[in-house]
């Protein structure tokens, strides 16, 4: 008997209003193993009104409730590490033995560097502006937020959602991806242990019950990670009625390679970051730009580094280094990408599905490419690395922001000056040299043109949940 989940309102579960309802498919095996309910306009209504009430208390604690609060959180989720990276590996196919390290940790790191944020609400010094009086500048929560995640990192990112906005003051209504809601289910439940019932209240559903969590009139601001197309979808719907837009969405990360780069260490850097999560990643490392007169030698060492490093298998297979991709659909469009290679293009490595059971795909490598191929400007999101080359820094440069996204990028070079100035001019959110993909809590991620707006992580990602009200008191 296949379990229908529950949304997760006023501090509780709850069977869904809406009577339809949506099987969730292990991406390893292809099988159905659970359903979710679609919720309908009644569950959203419902959630709203518990985060609105929440609010009403949860933006009167003080700072330094709220970080205790948070702390136990992060120390609720640490305690349960192993139970959330179950359902994680679940939901994904992810790696069942890297899920903790490689994920849990980091969101219990983020819930902690947040708890520190709670505190640091600063504002501009009072001062006497005009003459006979006095102001100054309160940082207040902006209230009830509606967010939605993705599928790629479920847990994780609805740490960078709830936790900046759960620091701040504010409450939350929040719809993860419809295929991965499980982990975030466990985390609403630790969650209403140390908050106010209905400062997090988790709803589920597919894309319309996302479009009426954006709509409804409650929310002062919306944050999404997702697609393009979901992100202008979003920044549409609350234009309607000037909600705020916060909006991280795709990428197509070059890694610019020069001739006096440490090749090996590239080669190494560019393949972990590229098939990493089985390409699912908005900052994965799609595209390599290398110069001509190292492309053979890097070309060589990119494809015997994947052979030897970037397994791919099921969640609980041995020396594995990703999982499948997301889901039937995800697989159609990674081989469509192959499919539709032009005839300049050549497969060095991987191209095809692995298995008939689950949706596996090889790591693949593809050179010849041209900066007009459609592989080369449009997101695939998948284990598929691109090759170019290049004469000139000049044409580099282009080649690397002439596409649509500009999240981030990273840079390979022994050369100081050339670094600096690539870092410079490079028109991405986050740019590394000789390394690609770390991240940390203390430092922002988010891009611009179509990769979005707004800032996730670090104290910039706190500062986009607060509003500015400036007060001025007259001194007579």
């Amino acid at each position: 008997m296949l379990t229908t989940l529950q949304n997760h309102i006023g501090g509780s579960f709850r069977d869904a209003h809406g009577t339809g309802t949506l099987d969730l498919i292990d991406p390893a095996t292809g099988e159905v193993d659970g359903r979710i309910p679609l919720s309908d306009a009644d569950d959203l209504d419902a959630a709203y009104a518990a985060a609105a009430a929440a609010f009403a208390i949860w933006r009167d604690t003080t700072p330094a409730e709220r970080q205790l609060a948070l702390f136990r959180i992060a120390d609720a989720m640490a305690a349960r590490a192993e139970e959330f990276a179950d359902l994680e590996s679940q939901d994904t196919g992810k790696p069942r033995a890297t899920l903790v390290a490689d994920e849990i940790e980091q969101s219990v790191d983020q819930l902690r560097f947040f708890a520190g944020a709670a505190r640091s609400l600063e504002g501009r010094a009072a001062g006497e502006y005009l003459a006979g009086h006095t102001s100054y500048v309160r940082r207040e929560p902006i209230g009830v937020i509606g967010q939605v995640t993705p599928w790629n990192y479920p847990l994780n990112m609805a740490v960078w959602k709830i936790a900046p906005a759960l620091a701040a003051g504010n409450t939350v209504v929040l719809k993860p991806a419809e295929s991965t809601p499980r982990s975030t289910l466990l985390l609403a439940e630790i969650v209403a242990e140390h908050t106010p019932a209905g400062a997090l209240n988790v709803v589920l559903g597919a894309r319309e019950t996302g479009a009426t969590l954006v709509a409804h009139p409650v929310p002062q601001m919306v944050a999404i990670t997702g697609s393009v197309r979901a992100g202008m979808a979003v920044a549409s719907s609350a234009a309607n009625d000037l909600k705020r837009v916060h909006l991280e969405l795709g990428g197509k990360a070059p890694a610019v390679v020069f001739a006096d780069a440490p090749l090996q260490k590239a080669a190494e850097g560019i393949v972990a970051a590229a098939f990493f999560n089985a390409g699912q990643d908005c900052t994965a490392a799609t595209r390599v730009l290398v110069h001509s007169s190292v492309h053979d030698e890097l070309v060589r060492m990119l494809v015997d580094r994947t052979r030897t490093h970037a397994r791919t298998g099921g969640p609980h297979a041995e020396g594995v280094f990703f999982g499948p991709l997301s889901s039937a659909a995800q697989l159609a469009q990674v081989q469509g990408f192959v499919d539709r290679l032009p005839a300049h293009a050549r497969i060095e490595t991987g191209g095809h599905r692995q298995g008939e059971r689950g949706y596996f795909f090889e790591p693949t490598i593809v050179s010849g490419m041209r900066q007009d191929d459609e592989a080369v400007q449009d997101e695939v999101f998948g284990p598929l690395l691109t090759v170019q080359s290049f004469e000139t820094d000049d044409e580099a440069l282009a080649m690397a922001n002439g596409v649509r996204y500009a999240l981030a990028a990273s840079v390979w070079t022994r050369d100081h000056g050339r670094a600096l100035r690539f870092t410079r001019d490079l028109d991405f959110g986050c740019v590394w040299v000789n390394t690609h993909i770390p991240f940390v809590s203390d430092m922002p991620h988010g891009g611009f043109k179509h990769s979005g707006y707004g800032k996730d992580l670090s104290q910039y990602g706190f500062d986009d949940y607060t509003r500015i009200k400036h007060v001025m008191t007259a001194l007579d």
